[in-house]
């Protein structure tokens, strides 16, 4: 049961500016907006905040939309395009001038800068100081809207997270609504389009606190409902200090395509970086869905950790339906083999699935770790493998080759029992009998588990690898 209950139906929105990439913090933003209003059966809505033209691109639009539909955060409707509305914004403004709550101002920018000079230059607070705020006259010039803040008394914001936040109004001063060209400001745009969509959740970073009491003067200027707010900290790096590319501030698209992360994995990472319910790390979608609540946010900011979420990537990664994770690993295969698996080739790589996966914390530790499958003879050896063949374990791997082309029955289990004969007799351990296996069948020192590999290669190829180590051995002694 949630701390509270909405008195009416939860609208939510996420609202990303257009300028990058879906970087993680918003990420996170989407899915704590996603997940309170699926909690309570609302509506989740998507806005592009494409008003900074300049740096707005059809690119980024597409990294964010690809990223949101990639963690499954789906919003209600179609997404709204907040330039489109510029015109709407502008009518509001001029509502605001015909009601006396904002008026034009007509400070050019130079008097504007030698204003913030003499404020530096006495240590005061860089704000505008109303010079037009009761003029009447109307020169013939450029001019800007700007919104007629209370000059007394204070704002209290009720915060879901923050707690209540008091500022005073002295502090908040008149700000743009319409710049001298008569485009919108961020500040109007936001606020119209909130009031506009029926927003009743504001879920977002807590860098945007200061602008929530600037635009709550705009609201109750317009006498429209007041959102309820939720200002959540942001995530920090390990080392406390803010987030950047160097800790893991990258797109969502990079965690998928560079690093290798499941979809499910990053949601459960990013739902309990700031938010938690009890012990329990791993939290299915359905789960969250069912215990989200904006109560369990906590007022301080999260530390990435990228270990961390390697981890729960592993989790992921074995419970993952196995044709699910061929999926995504057969084009990494591709890649480095220069060449597309056929469908037989699939069909090997699915049945690997539930011994690679086990090991494997990324798609791309899946995917390098099924390569030894499929490459073409005779197979290259890294530096542990060539190590392996030493001339005591070619002597060990011809005496296993005989063994192996005799066994009727090519099952892990049969070749095991066969191996294992071999090795009591030869007063061996196991491990000792496997190395130089695994070395000549993978070219690794590591892999599934080797008689798994022997049926996976199926016995032709898996003896035709082992006579390439001994024949390259002859021809070398030779």
């Amino acid at each position: 049961m949630s701390a509270s209950i909405p008195t009416k139906p939860v609208v939510t929105r996420f609202a990303p500016s257009p300028t990058g990439y879906l970087h993680i913090g918003g990420a996170r933003t989407a899915l704590f907006n996603w997940l309170y209003a699926r909690h309570f059966g609302g509506t989740f809505l998507l806005r592009i905040e494409d008003t900074d033209r300049a740096r707005s691109t059809q690119g980024a639009i597409d990294a964010i939309l690809d990223g949101m539909k990639w963690l499954g955060l789906d919003w209600d409707g179609d997404a709204v395009f907040q330039f489109a509305r510029a015109a709407r914004h502008a009518e509001v403004a001029n509502t605001l001038l015909a009601t006396g709550h904002a008026y034009r101002c007509y400070a050019t920018t130079e008097e504007l800068e030698e204003m913030r000079a003499a404020q530096r230059a006495a240590k005061q607070p860089l704000r505008y100081d109303g010079r037009w705020r009761d003029r009447t006259d109307a020169p013939d010039l450029p001019y800007v809207v700007r919104l007629r803040a209370p000059q007394t008394g204070e704002v209290t914001i009720k915060d879901r997270v923050q707690g209540p936040v008091t500022v005073q109004n002295a502090e908040l001063d008149d700000f743009v609504l319409l710049r001298s060209d008569g485009t919108p400001t961020y500040m109007l745009s936001v606020v119209v389009d909130d009031n506009d969509m029926g927003i009743t959740h504001v879920i977002r970073g807590d860098d945007h606190l200061n602008n929530a009491f600037r635009q709550l003067v705009l609201i109750r200027a317009m006498g429209w409902d007041e959102p309820v707010y939720a200002h959540v900290p942001l995530i920090h790096g390990a080392d406390g200090a803010k987030l950047s590319k160097r800790h893991g501030a990258l797109g969502v698209e990079v965690y998928r395509d560079e690093l290798g992360i499941l979809p499910e994995a990053l949601s459960n990472y990013l739902l309990r970086l700031g938010w938690g319910s009890g012990d329990n790390e791993m939290i299915s979608r359905q789960e969250a869905i069912a215990l989200f609540d904006i109560d369990g946010v906590g007022r301080s900011p999260s530390r990435f950790d990228l270990k961390k979420l390697e981890n729960i990537n592993g989790h992921y990664l074995r419970e993952a339906d196995d044709p699910r994770l061929t999926a995504i690993a057969a084009p990494l295969i591709a890649t480095k083999l220069g060449r597309d698996l056929d469908t037989d080739q699939q069909a090997i790589l699915t049945t690997a699935m539930a011994s690679l996966k086990v090991r494997a914390k990324s798609t791309l530790a899946l995917a390098d770790g099924a390569l030894f499958l499929f490459e073409s003879r005779p197979l290259g050896l890294d530096a542990g493998a060539s190590a392996l063949l030493s001339p005591e374990g070619l002597v060990l791997l011809g005496n296993v080759r005989v063994v192996l082309a005799d066994s009727s029955e090519w099952t892990a289990a049969a070749l095991e029992d066969a191996v294992k004969r071999f090795a009591e007799d030869a007063g061996l351990g196991l491990g000792k009998v496997a190395q130089p296996l695994r070395a000549a069948l993978t070219g690794r020192t590591t892999s599934p588990g080797i008689f798994d590999v022997l049926v996976l290669l199926g016995r032709e190829e898996s003896l035709g690898r082992l006579d390439d180590c001994l024949t390259d051995s002859a021809s070398g002694a030779s």
